[in-house]
């Protein structure tokens, strides 16, 4: 077995074993969809854990192989989470999927957009619109711009509809990168490898 067929045996070991994945809510987020997808895919009826930061995952999380933290390629502090915990996490897994339509949505037609509310990953689709504020996550944005503290918000379209707030414009599904990050054992590797 050369070093490449050995590594994917442990990683596979290793995958086979997450029945729980932390990653970043409230519900209606991509990472929400991917980590659903992630399961679905390996037929296993896992649970997804919603939480306010992707990092929040950590507090709550068991390092017994059995539980993830799913994060995006996008997400501006994947490097922390990555390096800041190499002492107890490892990526194990990264795959690809189309997100939610992602949207300007308001709560109504026909206002004057002067303030966004973005989580910082697409807050670059509006920001010569005027005053991008940014949130935790992309259903939170959705949540404040719902409760009238933002003129729009940049959201995924299922975020949007579950807030009752209007599309006013669709840029559609972005084929994004998702990472799979298992806790480490005190030996330094992934827990449940061979």
């Amino acid at each position: 077995m050369n070093d490449s067929t050995a590594l994917k045996a442990d990683r596979d070991g290793t995958l086979s074993g997450v029945t729980r994945i932390h990653t970043l809510g409230p519900s209606g987020t991509n990472l929400e969809k991917a980590a659903h997808h992630w399961f679905a895919e390996r037929g296993v009826n896992g649970t997804v854990l919603l939480h306010s930061e992707v990092e929040d995952g950590l507090d709550a999380m068991g390092f017994d192989g059995s539980e993830a933290i799913l994060a995006c390629a996008v997400y501006p502090k994947l490097h922390d989470l990555v390096f800041g915990n190499l002492h107890r996490l490892e990526m194990v897994d990264s795959f690809i999927l189309d997100t939610h339509d992602m949207v300007l949505a308001g709560r109504s037609e026909g206002v004057e957009v002067r303030t966004i509310v973005s989580h910082a990953a697409p807050s670059s689709l509006v920001a010569d619109r005027g005053t991008v504020t940014t949130a935790s996550s992309n259903s939170r944005a959705a949540a404040l711009c719902a409760a009238g503290e933002f003129d729009a918000c940049v959201t995924t379209s299922r975020a949007a509809q579950a807030e009752g707030l209007r599309v006013l414009e669709n840029f559609g599904p972005v084929p994004m990168v998702f990472t799979l990050h298992v806790g480490r054992t005190a030996t330094g590797s992934a827990a449940g490898t061979v």
